[in-house]
This record gives C-alpha cells, structure tokens and sequence, in this order.
C-alpha cells in the first residue's frame, strides 16, 4: 500500500477539499486525487463523496480513517527513529548501572530537553561497537580501543573521563575497616573479578593493573549478575572485588558492604568515546560539552598506558619503569 496515498486521504479527510490538501502536502490537487484514487481501486471502495463544499467521508472511508491515521504515524515515528538530527541521540554503555550510565543520567537530569536513547550492545570485542558507530547503528560508544592505530578512518576517539575506582568487601573481610587503601596494600588478598572476556578492554586493564601493583585478580568462574557477586562478597573473609567510584550497585542492607577508595595513586579506569568522524548526531555537542565539565582525577592517579589522551589544557608524566608501565598523572 502506497503510505503517500494513505497520508493523501488523511489529510484530504481533514481538511475536507483535495485542494487544500494539496497545499498541505506541498503537491498538486491532481497528484493528490490521483493517489486517492489509486487507493479505492486497492481497497475496492470509495472514500469520498464529492460535495459543493469539497469532499465528505463515505461509511468505509469512516471507517478507514483511524486506521490510515495510524499507518501516518507509525510511518512519521520509523523515519524519525533513523533520521540523524531528529531521532533521539543512541549511546551504548556497558551496563545500565555503569560510571558511563551514570553519567548520562546526570547529563540528562541538567538537560531535561536532550533526547536520549541509552543502549547497550552486548559485545564485548570493542572492534564490534566501533563497526557499529561506523555503520549509524549508535551515534558514540562509551568504549576503548585500545590500539588506536586499528580505528578505522570515519571513526575517532576522545577522552571522555576517568573512572577511580574502590574495593567493594564484606564486614568480614580483612579490610573492611579501613577509610582509604593504597594497592601495595592490596596484594596477597584475592580479587575477584568474575567474568573477564578475552580480546576486551576490560581484559587488558586488569592484565596491567596486576602487572604493574603485584595483584592477585582472579577472574575465575562466569559471571551470574551482580546479585550473587555481592552475595558472595557478603558471606566471605576473602573475596573482594573492585568496582568504579560512579558505578550504581545496590545490596541489602544485612549485607553490610563496604566501598574502601583506593589511593596514593588512586586506580582509575581510563573511559573513551567511539563517534563518527563525520556527520556526527547534532547531540552530541551537549553531550561533550557535559563529559568536558566533569571534576578532574586527583593528581596521582594510575592508569594504563593505553589510555587515551587526556582532555585539552591537561597534562600527563609517563612512568615506564620495569615495575610500572602504566601511566601516573
């Protein structure tokens, strides 16, 4: 079915004169009785009467009407939903209680106008997501690769902010009672991280995090959810687990969890934005704006040597020593 024919008779049907409806569409008064036309014979009934006046539904045009309003709309919402600068801006994230979850929502909040679609792809190899900035399937993604060499040409990316991160324990845990943890202060005591996918940015991170303090990251087992994660860490004298500073996680209260900063450096997690080189969705220009605002890392943080570059007006020392090859800010 012709969706311009349709779109003809529902405005003729409201206006009441083919001639108006025309003007409305911005086509002739021939086209459109045309495209009317074209639509009875389909339907194999007659829509109209003609009238001194202009044109009056016949009993099935009335009956059509609804229905043809219908297929205009649910036609005006699929093109707008694909149409850069009218759809809603499509960001994927890790995961909805992520630091870059998070983030959006207070961007959100300080700009309640901004149409915000927030995803999350599911992969893992961030080569996906940056096929999938690069076919229009989201506008930016919050993830990193970590050769920057292997970008494609039409995509770039930016520093969007760093992530500190803490050690989530239980009451039971060794140190729990501590305010601030320095990471030699974390060796010889298991950190849990379950789940690590190989060929993820993820992987790579705890790989040097490891590496560069001596840590003991264990990554053993699947990951169930969040739910039996801090169940366990609940529960046990030995298992700990590290999580960012802004990632929103929620347990009950008889679990007792303790969130301890890591410091003197504080451990952060390096955050990137994947967008398009050209054409880039007009909303993303707020959106940079807001991730440019956020609070600098303290001074002495550590982060991978992979991490992309800092934001403009920052500067960075790098430590390559056999011991720590990760950058130090």
């Amino acid at each position: 079915m012709d969706t311009e024919a349709v779109r003809s008779f529902v405005k003729a049907a409201e206006l009441g004169q083919v001639r108006q409806a025309a003007g409305e569409l911005g086509v002739t008064q021939q086209a459109v009785s045309k495209r009317i036309a074209a639509l009875e014979r389909e339907l194999g009934a007659r829509l109209f009467t003609r009238t001194a006046r202009g044109v009056e539904l016949t009993l099935d045009g009335q009956a059509f009407l609804p229905h043809a309003r219908g297929v205009v709309a649910g036609v005006e919402r699929a093109v707008t939903a694909v149409r850069p600068g009218f759809r809603a801006l499509r960001v994927d994230v890790l995961g909805l209680r992520s630091a870059q979850a998070v983030v959006l929502h207070d961007y959100w909040r300080s700009h309640p106008e901004a149409d915000l679609d927030v995803v999350t792809l599911r992969v893992n190899d961030p080569r996906a997501a940056v096929a999938a900035v690069a076919a229009g399937d989201v506008d930016a993604s919050f993830r990193t690769v970590t050769d920057q060499a292997a970008l494609p040409p039409d995509v770039r990316m930016i520093h969007a902010f760093d992530s500190p991160l803490e050690l989530l324990v239980g009451p039971g845990h060794a140190l729990a009672s501590a305010r601030s943890l320095t990471p030699p202060q974390l060796r010889q005591h298991r950190i849990w991280v379950p789940g690590i996918a190989p060929r993820s940015e993820w992987a790579e991170f705890y790989d040097q995090l490891a590496t560069d303090f001596d840590l003991r990251i264990d990554a053993a087992g699947p990951h169930f959810g969040d739910e039996v994660l801090l169940d366990t860490l609940a529960g046990s004298p030995d298992v700990a687990t590290l999580v960012g500073a802004r990632d929103r996680y929620v347990w009950p209260a008889h679990h007792g969890l303790r969130r301890i900063p890591v410091v003197n450096p504080t451990l952060a997690y390096p955050l990137s934005l994947l967008l398009p080189r050209t054409n880039p969705h007009p909303g993303l220009r707020g959106l940079l704006t807001h991730l440019a605002g956020l609070p600098a890392s303290p001074e002495a943080v550590w982060l991978p040597s992979w991490a992309t570059s800092p934001r403009l007006g920052e500067s960075r020392a790098v430590f390559a020593t056999p011991e720590r090859t990760g950058h130090v800010r």
